[in-house]
């Protein structure tokens, strides 16, 4: 089975090209935005309407 190119020159480029390290990332993950989101609409939003009621029975 004939490969594409020479398995001597494999990986040479990636090895020679210098290391940068990651930006930071600025944005919460999808998953974790979206449940942030859900809780300051409807969660958050329905114990501002609910009157409280002590629990101390």
């Amino acid at each position: 089975m004939p490969s594409h190119g020479s398995l001597t020159k494999a990986g040479k480029v990636r090895e020679a090209t210098p290391r940068i390290p990651p930006k930071p990332k600025k944005n919460l993950i999808p998953r974790r935005r979206n449940k942030r989101n859900y809780k300051r609409r409807l969660l958050y939003a329905n114990l501002a309407r609910t009157p409280f009621v002590s629990r101390t029975r």
